[in-house]
């Protein structure tokens, strides 16, 4: 039986507010992790507790994984790792030599923890403007314990070098897909997703292929004009090593697309002067990445860029390994977009440099 805790502490200057919120992860304090694992049969894991789940096969971008995400952590700058928000959870994972299963239970919904105005600004759909401290989203979010849960799960097997898998989630939208016509709150409405992946070996590289079937439960039919769509999304990727072009440089790239099911319903019910989606959203991301100085430099630059909605995010970095212990980074988010109400475009003026130094022990 093993027992972890991870509390992180921390200062925000820019926060007015420093009461601590562990759902939020708002005040000077966020429990990373609270946990119990054990393993009480020897084809069973368990782990109890907060937690930091993942799976999937994106590179910063997620079809199946819908574990909270830290947006805002990772909009202004700290470690990749914190893009991943804690979950309060039960993992209980089952092996066996035909496919082996993780299921996962929530037992009180966890969200995103996403923009809102307290931090970044962000587009306003009721405003049709960019907003900030001067328009807070308000939310009604399911916090009952028992009856607000979710459920998560994934059979995964490799057969011949090839990884398999496939995932349910019967649960929330992460990020608010709504609105309460009355109080003009966000609303986290319900949500199915279905999917598949596979990754394996292509010629020196690693592929991998993603789909999945987001079922809004609120909005079966796609006439409900305060409810999110269904959806089917798909993510393509490709990695490997390049040292035809030079010594540890990386590349990668991935191909995504969001595609709105009854989108001619959908356009029907938009609210006057609402700006439309696309009906089809293409993403394309680059990562870059070249070590030197014996590995202890690296340089990278990940880049996200949608064609249709004709906006680009950023981010360089360049991370030194001092000795053991201690690391600096200074790198960038930068946003920039011909629309203020599409996905990067919304955070232009959210655009930042960050620096900073780690001790690792």
């Amino acid at each position: 039986m093993t027992f972890r805790i991870r509390p992180d502490f921390l200062y925000d200057a820019v926060m007015d507010d420093h009461d601590i919120d562990l759902e939020e992860g708002d005040g000077f304090t966020d429990l990373r992790e609270a946990s119990v694992s054990l393993s009480p049969l020897k084809f069973m894991d368990v782990k109890a507790g907060r937690q930091i789940l993942t799976w999937g096969t994106g590179d910063m971008l997620f079809v199946n994984d819908m574990f909270p995400k830290d947006w805002q952590s990772f909009f202004i700058g700290r470690d990749d790792e914190y893009l991943k928000a804690p979950s309060d959870a039960l993992k209980i994972s089952l092996f066996s030599r035909m496919a082996n299963l993780d299921i996962v239970y929530t037992p009180r919904f966890d969200s995103d923890r996403f923009p809102c105005g307290k931090r970044l600004s962000y587009y306003n759909r009721s405003l049709g403007r960019r907003a900030g401290e001067d328009a807070v989203v308000e939310t009604d979010k399911p916090d009952e314990w028992f009856r607000d849960d979710e459920w998560a799960a994934r059979v995964y097997k490799t057969v011949g070098g090839v990884e398999l898998a496939m995932y349910g989630y019967m649960g929330f939208w992460k990020g608010p897909s709504g609105m309460a016509p009355d109080t003009g709150k966000a609303l986290f409405t319900n949500l199915n997703v279905w999917g598949a992946s596979l990754r394996g070996q292509i010629a020196s590289g690693i592929a991998n292929v993603e789909l999945g079937y987001y079922d809004s439960r609120d909005d079966k039919d796609g006439d409900n004009m305060f409810t999110d769509n269904s959806q089917f999304r798909i993510l393509l990727g490709y990695d490997r090593d390049m040292p035809e072009i030079a010594r540890d440089f990386k590349i990668g790239m991935q191909y995504y697309v969001e595609h709105i099911l009854d989108y001619d319903k959908y356009e029907q019910n938009l609210s006057t002067g609402a700006k439309a989606a696309d009906e089809d959203r293409h993403v394309v991301t680059l990562r870059l990445a070249r070590q030197f100085m014996n590995q202890n430099l690296t340089l990278s630059l990940f880049t996200y860029y949608s064609p249709t909605d004709s906006d680009v995010y950023l981010r360089p970095n360049v991370q030194y390994k001092i000795d053991d212990h201690w690391t600096a980074v200074i790198g960038g988010n930068v946003f920039t977009g011909a629309e203020n109400h599409t996905f990067f475009g919304q955070f232009e003026r959210n655009s930042n440099v960050y620096a900073g130094v780690r001790y690792g022990f």
